[in-house]
């Protein structure tokens, strides 16, 4: 019996920076610039997680 695609399991995506993108379809690319684009706004609210952070204890210790 042939296994549905809905019920294939889905290969999870990952990329490597630098790797040769001449095998992607331009739907594969597409899941890439998805997958890159979450990740920059989870580095990007770390970094302002820590900056205030860093801000806070600054004002804490000038007064």
């Amino acid at each position: 019996m042939a296994i549905e695609d809905d019920e294939k399991p889905r290969r999870k995506i990952t990329h490597d920076i630098g790797q040769d993108l001449s095998l992607l379809s331009v739907d594969e690319l597409g899941e890439r610039i998805a997958l890159l684009t979450t990740e920059i706004a989870r580095l990007q609210a770390e970094i302002d997680k820590k900056r205030a952070s860093r801000d806070a204890a600054a004002s804490f210790f000038k007064s």
